[in-house]
């Protein structure tokens, strides 16, 4: 048996116990799929732990447990951007290994991060950091290795999939199931990060990088949460045949000049009741790929959660474990699947270049040639209609107009809703859902 490999768990909230708690549950089975043994040499908490085994060394010091010769893989689970950020570059400039579930350091540091890795000849890992327990990193990284990916379309915050789930299926309002998700741990006291799309816009970064090995770009992910999302708008998408959700979309355009490129956008959207991801309820998680030749596959589970963020942790401990054991010199995928000497420069689309279908309610006195004013302005701004949905006049006999139209680009789009507003028999804003038919 080869010498054992020394673990250092950063920050023991409910992750880091799981993960001690796995390691201790599973020892034998980990040993006998690694050919390693595997302990827990060091802890750094920021309070002693009684639960702990006091073979293990428990230090406050974070620092010096990221530098410590004591360590041959560095697992940060402490989260934020700034202090995990230093130790995670203290570790990988001590020449230890390291796994992260933070998805957020990642997405606004990980080219710093990772080129630091490159240099020094180490790797990281950080499965955790998107989706949970569902090994979409993994998969994307090797097992569609020889595909190239043309899109992919993630629901992959359970906190606006629980909310836009209760919405739809038990009428309620989007702060009272806000509320109940707050009680139930499922959203934080301030849950900007979950409902309006930030959480989500660090996952599709990390996931557009390894779908067409471009570098990490977070700021450029247009991002639109879901705090505007009413009753009224998910009842009529389902009299339409569609379910809102919460997307992260990741889409290679090919084309000329400025219509080629990647979109990378976060949005509620309007997709067909029988789609799969349409079909994905309450916390769970599920990323779509289409790629070719394979074509399209789902990837769907826990997003997260002790038990699910635990089990990512480890994925990635045992791979680095079998690296270390191999007489292999970094015998392991590159950080984001393609060599840092070939990431690509492709642009990415700003929002106004991105392309979609669209749903449009529009509020109207119900005057004659309303509808037909709509119709023609769309039109003559070569937008097409895929449906329209005329609901009973109401309120001071103004009438809702519910469209749906065929993909088109959103500088086209802008211009006609700039035009129909400019209507007189036009009551207020129109409301406008991106639609998607997953195709």
């Amino acid at each position: 048996m080869s010498k054992s490999i020394k673990l250092a768990i950063l920050g023991l909230g409910t992750v880091g116990t799981g993960v001690v708690h796995l390691i201790n549950d599973n020892l034998d089975e980990l040993k006998r799929r690694s050919g390693r043994d595997i302990t827990i040499t060091e802890v750094g908490t920021r309070r002693q732990r009684d639960d702990i085994d006091p073979a293990i060394t428990q230090n406050s010091d974070l620092m010096a447990v990221a530098a410590s010769n004591n360590v041959d893989i560095v697992i940060e689970l402490i989260g934020g951007t700034t202090f995990a950020k230093d130790v995670i570059l203290q570790a990988i400039n001590n020449g230890k290994h390291v796994v992260t579930a933070n998805k957020a350091l990642l997405a606004e540091h990980g080219n710093e991060i990772f080129a630091a890795a490159e240099a020094n000849n180490v790797h990281v890992a950080y499965e955790a950091a998107v989706a949970g327990g569902i090994p979409i990193i993994k998969v994307m990284r090797e097992a569609l290795a020889a595909n190239k990916i043309d899109w992919l379309a993630g629901i992959i915050n359970g906190t606006g999939n629980f909310i836009m789930t209760e919405m739809r299926d038990k009428g309620r309002p989007f702060a009272d199931v806000l509320s109940e998700a707050q009680e139930l741990g499922y959203a934080e006291a301030d849950p900007t990060f979950d409902v309006e799309g930030i959480d989500a816009a660090h996952k599709l970064a990390l996931l557009a990088s390894i779908a067409f090995g471009i570098p990490l770009q977070f700021d450029k992910v247009y991002c639109e949460g879901i705090t505007d999302i009413t009753l009224q708008d998910v009842s009529y998408a389902e009299e339409l045949g569609y379910r809102i959700k919460h997307v992260g979309f990741a889409v290679r355009r090919d084309g000329d000049g400025d219509k080629a490129g990647i979109e990378l956008r976060v949005h509620p959207t309007l997709i067909p009741q029988d789609a799969l991801l349409a079909n994905v309820n309450g916390v769970k998680n599920a990323v779509l790929v289409n790629s070719h030749p394979l074509g399209q596959t789902l990837y769907y589970g826990d997003g997260a959660g002790a038990g699910a963020t635990a089990s990512a942790v480890m994925a990635d401990v045992m791979d680095l474990v079998r690296v270390l054991g191999s007489d292999v010199a970094a015998k392991h995928v590159p950080h984001l699947s393609f060599q840092p000497e070939q990431l690509s420069d492709t642009p990415i689309l700003r929002a106004e270049q991105m392309t979609s279908g669209y749903y449009l309610r529009v509020h109207a006195f119900d005057n004659p040639g309303v509808l037909a004013d709509i119709t023609r302005i769309l039109s003559d701004a070569g937008i097409n209609i895929d449906a329209i949905l005329q609901k009973p006049a109401h309120k001071a006999g103004q009438v809702p107009v519910i469209i749906l139209t065929l993909p088109v680009v959103e500088s086209q789009m802008n211009l006609a809703i700039e035009k129909i507003e400019n209507l007189e028999t036009i009551t207020d804003k129109v409301v406008r859902i991106r639609l998607d038919e997953l195709t």
